[in-house]
């Protein structure tokens, strides 16, 4: 198969989009049956280049071409053109890292659904996904060769809002980093933090983390630091200047988007880690902290229960008290933190790049076969 895959989301700094496909190929270009297929990835930017020392890690051949990305998406997503072959060459399957096609005039076309939070909450979006995601997504899941979801809650999200049919939507999770030197026994720093990581996002909910750390404070209940990391938003303005206040001020730390090459110093200094989102698609700090020996708190939200199964305590998304009083067992309750974090490391193992791959190689197997079904239908209604 000559495979292509939209590595845009990639090509800056690597959130949990970009980082997800990044480690889509280079899981797949390492399978032994990949020596089969043409692997390929497609950058498009008016400034940016791809990294060499990312490039390198892909075994894939690139292609990268100077157009500006806003106006790409808004031909392909409107416009419904150019077709990829006019850009690229032939291809047999097209993969979007997003929900919506790349156009094609031959190849099997393969999106992927990440969550829908934006038809959900279609006011905490911005720019494209505003624009185009909640108007078009309907048209382009029906149309979809093969939809990819990181998690069964997903994929289950799409056949229920979409009715499409169930076999076209593959579950491909992803697989948990390889430490140097974390992932073998609980991580317990004795001069640790409190660890919240992900884009400053009204989704993300950490308007709740703060909340419930500050009542901690107040109380005098807890003396250990708040580290937050992650991209920062527009709509972040207002929190990060809540942290310039008493009494988050001198306890609370933002260090602003940490590149996956400093993730391990990062969860090194973990004591536990936060997720209090809405919504989450997969949850991949979820699975990087628990394969790094970290105990996990976590909304009982989206996918984050089927991704930490029994591993960690799980928190209602707008319960402050529920949170502050979970928060303080994990700081002060040694035994309880060692038994999560130990959960974790157990649960961590189900989930391989490995098994990804061979997940994604079948999936674009499928979108061929239904991509030649597609044309036998047409060429039976000519007839």
């Amino acid at each position: 198969m000559q495979i292509l895959v939209d590595y845009r989301p990639a090509l800056r700094k690597r959130t949990g989009v970009g980082e997800l496909m990044h480690n889509y190929v280079c899981a797949y270009t390492r399978q032994p049956e990949a020596a089969l297929d043409e692997v390929s990835i497609f950058t498009s930017s008016w400034k940016d280049r791809p990294d060499p020392n990312a490039i390198a890690e892909l075994g894939a051949r690139v292609i990268d071409l100077k157009i500006p990305v806003r106006v790409l998406n808004y031909l392909w997503h409107r416009r419904e053109w150019p077709p990829i072959e006019r850009l690229t060459g032939t291809v047999d399957v097209v993969h979007a890292a997003h929900p919506l096609l790349i156009p094609s005039q031959q190849a099997a076309q393969v999106i992927t659904v990440h969550d829908l939070f934006f038809l959900d909450k279609p006011e905490s979006t911005t720019d494209e996904i505003r624009r185009d995601y909640s108007k078009l997504i309907r048209k382009h899941v029906l149309k979809a060769h093969a939809i990819v979801t990181p998690s069964s809650y997903t994929a289950e999200l799409v056949t229920r809002t979409f009715g499409v049919m169930a076999d076209r939507v593959h579950v491909c999770p992803p697989g948990p980093p390889t430490w140097k030197n974390l992932g073998q026994t609980p991580n317990q720093p004795s001069n640790g933090y409190v660890l919240f990581i992900g884009t400053l996002e009204p989704r993300k909910n950490l308007h709740l983390l703060l909340d419930a750390y500050e009542r901690l404070l107040n109380r005098g209940l807890v003396a250990t630091p708040l580290v937050i990391a992650g991209r920062k938003t527009k709509e972040s303005i207002d929190l990060l200047n809540r942290l310039k206040r008493p009494p988050l001020i001198g306890n609370v730390s933002y260090l602003g988007y940490v590149a996956a090459t400093q993730r391990e110093q990062l969860y090194a200094g973990a004591k536990t880690l936060v997720i209090p989102s809405h919504d989450e698609g997969f949850g991949m700090p979820a699975l990087e902290a628990m394969s790094a020996g970290i105990p996990v708190i976590a909304a009982n939200r989206g996918a984050l229960p089927e991704v930490i199964g029994n591993a960690g305590p799980l928190i209602e998304p707008t319960d402050v008290e529920e949170l502050a009083n979970t928060l303080s067992k994990m700081l002060t309750d040694t035994t309880f933190a060692k038994k999560c974090a130990e959960r974790g490391l157990t649960r961590a193992t189900a989930f391989s790049w490995d098994q990804s791959a061979q997940l994604l190689r079948r999936t674009y197997k499928h979108a061929l076969k239904n991509r030649l079904k597609a044309d036998d239908s047409e060429v039976g209604t000519l007839a």
